[in-house]
């Protein structure tokens, strides 16, 4: 209530005001005052128009063209007769201006401009449109566009950079190219303010083909090289998708000699680092970062988090913890920002000891970081722990939000705490007025696929309201179908497969699901026609990858691949593993007229197991080998790592696409529930 009065008591105020000003200009009769292009003082001859601009639209006293500044109704004191007999000046309307709240307002103080006779005053005009450009909307947009086609021909150019970077930054982006072809048309100077927002612009509103003709006309007129220009320009390719062409621009900045452009490489990084990030591709980030040290170039807080973020994703612990000691040596810790990035980067490197080293150590906490450590518990299958860290937050009056509840639906599911999980799931809404989202539905489906409940995970599906699930209602099916493979469920396979393709039938994971299942069961025949769809619709499989660092240096492998060399050293653990109790799970190669020797040579080039031979192979006994898999491990490649642990004397850290697998001394921290 005390917002709104103050609300209505600055309308009241305004809407006074600009009566009280109409009222004089009538009742004193004054003369509207002089346009700019119109008119020179004394004071002002041999003065260029771009300096006397610069002396109004700063305030300066020398010129007569800006009515002075007046008090507020509010603050106004008892009046002292002036000893002439000359009326006062008219107040400006743009004493006001800070006070607006609204394009309702702005209108109010241009209408008393027009009845002073400021209507055609460039200072007028461009502090109204500079007002408009400040929050930019389409409406606000349209009439800063209407205020700058009243300004004599032609506009300086800062009124056109601030049109455009008030474009760049509306609902509808695109005028603002528009704009720089009256620029051209005018012959009106283009500086780096200028690309820079229209490239902006153009990366707002998914214009690539126009951004490439912006990129072409900076190159014409030698601005390039801006440091303005070439970060935008950076960015606008790395949005798009096209992170080949950002990385050749971002390659012209180490053989630049430009001085300018080398002070604003740090920025360039920032930029290039999280377009890598958001395309998932965090190799390409992590070797930006090493020719930004080359350079020496200082990196930033963001520089850092955009590292973190990288080490976090390939599971690079050495590079990761490096990072760590790169932020404290220069005293961007304590930082909550940083200090939960690191937190999040030594649970996904496989390191939950330092996490929660780190997360101990923070002297503040916000919900990020509070969730932060809830999702390190649950990627490590460390349930209660989640559930422990949760209730402590709550008696330290922090709110929970959706990432919280993602972490620990997630830590309940590998946990199998069903009931407390559904229990946390519908505490949501009712206790903490988080409304679920697709990703909770999820987790909900996982939990109970899980633990075997698919017909209850079935019926939750049916019930999620389409407003909340919408158009990735499929992922819940998705997640229900794989769980139907896994409990050998046939008929409610069959039909969960229906409902997915119904959705989207793009995904080649879904037939291969319904195949195995089918196969598994015996159902040779619906197994082939699976097959046969998934040829005929086009849909891929993805392939399986793992990666794993060795000597500061991260690797990948996939699936089937591999060279000789460590094609030997495979077959070689695999037979003595076989000494110990290995048996290779031939059942879970669904293919009919495979012969059993050919179901194995098929199993033991899997990606995880290829990381495993190379980190045997390559590094020194006894220390540990951590993989990153890009897809669910499978049972047989599970089984291998637990011997592998036993008979090498190594720990293994695995973490496939849900949870963490340690594996030591023959067993693993999931109790096989995964």
């Amino acid at each position: 209530m005390g917002r709104e009065r103050e609300q209505m008591g600055r309308d009241r105020d305004i809407d006074t005001h600009t009566q009280q000003m109409g009222q004089r200009c009538q009742s004193e009769n004054e003369n509207p005052i002089p346009s700019f292009f119109e008119t020179t003082s004394p004071q002002a001859q041999g003065k260029t128009t771009q300096q006397m601009a610069n002396g109004l639209l700063l305030g300066s006293s020398s010129s007569p063209l800006l009515p002075p500044p007046f008090a507020h109704p509010l603050h106004a004191t008892t009046p002292t007769p002036t000893p002439t007999r000359n009326p006062s000046p008219s107040p400006s309307p743009l004493s006001l201006l800070p006070q607006c709240r609204s394009l309702r307002h702005l209108r109010q103080l241009h209408a008393a401009a027009v009845k002073s006779g400021l209507q055609s005053h460039p200072p007028t005009i461009t502090h109204l449109i500079a007002f408009c450009c400040l929050h930019p909307s389409d409406s606000s947009m349209a009439y800063a566009h209407q205020l700058f086609d009243q300004i004599p021909l032609p506009p300086l150019p800062f009124l056109f950079n601030s049109m455009a970077r008030g474009y760049s930054r509306a609902p509808n982006s695109l005028p603002a190219v528009a704009l720089l072809s009256q620029m051209l048309l005018l012959g009106v100077p283009l500086d780096g303010y200028t690309f820079s927002s229209v490239l902006r612009a153009c990366a707002s509103a998914k214009a690539v083909a126009e951004g490439k003709q912006v990129h072409a006309l900076a190159v014409k007129v030698g601005l390039l090289f801006n440091p303005f220009v070439l970060p935008t320009l950076i960015s606008l390719y790395a949005e798009s998708g096209l992170l080949d062409m950002a990385r050749s621009l971002f390659d012209l900045v180490s053989s630049s000699s430009s001085l300018s452009l080398l002070s604003s490489s740090s920025s360039i990084c920032t930029v290039s680092f999280n377009a890598m990030m958001k395309k998932s591709r965090p190799g390409e980030a992590v070797q930006l970062f090493r020719r930004m040290q080359s350079m020496g170039i200082q990196p930033t807080e963001v520089t850092l988090l955009s590292l973190l973020s990288s080490c976090a994703l390939l599971g690079s612990l050495e590079m990761g913890n490096w990072a760590h000691g790169l932020a404290q040596n220069l005293g961007f810790l304590p930082s909550v920002k940083l200090s939960t990035a690191i937190v999040d980067m030594y649970a996904k490197c496989g390191s939950l000891d330092d996490a929660e080293a780190v997360f101990e150590a923070m002297p503040e906490r916000d919900t990020k970081a509070w969730s932060a450590m809830i999702v390190a518990y649950a990627l490590h299958g460390r349930g209660a722990a989640a559930v422990e860290l949760f209730n402590e937050m709550l008696k330290r009056k922090e709110e929970p939000d959706g990432v919280t509840f993602l972490g620990l639906l997630s830590a309940c599911s590998h946990g199998g705490l069903v009931d407390v999980g559904l229990s946390i799931f519908n505490s949501m809404k009712d206790v903490h007025g988080v409304a679920p989202e697709l990703k909770h539905y999820g987790c909900v489906v996982d939990l109970l696929a899980r633990a075997g409940r698919l017909q209850q995970a079935y019926e939750f599906i049916d019930a999620v309201p389409g407003a909340d699930a919408g158009p990735g209602r499929s992922v819940l099916w998705r997640t229900l179908l794989a769980a139907c493979t896994s409990h050998a469920d046939v008929k409610l396979g069959k039909k969960v497969f229906a409902r997915v393709v119904e959705m989207d039938g793009s995904h080649g994971g879904d037939y291969v699901n319904l195949a195995n299942v089918c196969a598994a069961a015996g159902d040779w025949e619906t197994a082939a026609e699976a097959r046969k769809m998934m040829k005929e619709k086009g849909a891929g499989k993805v392939p399986g990858c793992s990666s794993m660092e060795v000597g500061g240096e991260v690797k990948e492998f996939f699936a089937g691949r591999g060279d000789a060399k460590l094609r030997r050293m495979m077959d070689m653990v695999a037979e003595e593993m076989k000494m110990v109790g290995y048996v290779p799970e031939t059942g879970l190669v669904l293919h009919e007229g495979m012969r059993e020797e050919e179901k194995e040579r098929s199993l033991r080039y899997h990606s995880e197991k290829l990381a495993m031979a190379y980190g045997l192979l390559n590094t020194a006994p006894g220390t540990t080998l951590r993989i990153v898999k890009n897809l669910r491990v499978c049972r047989d490649c599970h089984a291998m790592a637990k011997l592998v642990s036993e008979v090498f004397g190594r720990e293994i850290f695995l973490r496939d696409v849900n949870r963490y697998h340690h594996f030591k001394n023959g067993t693993c921290s999931c109790g096989d529930y995964w």
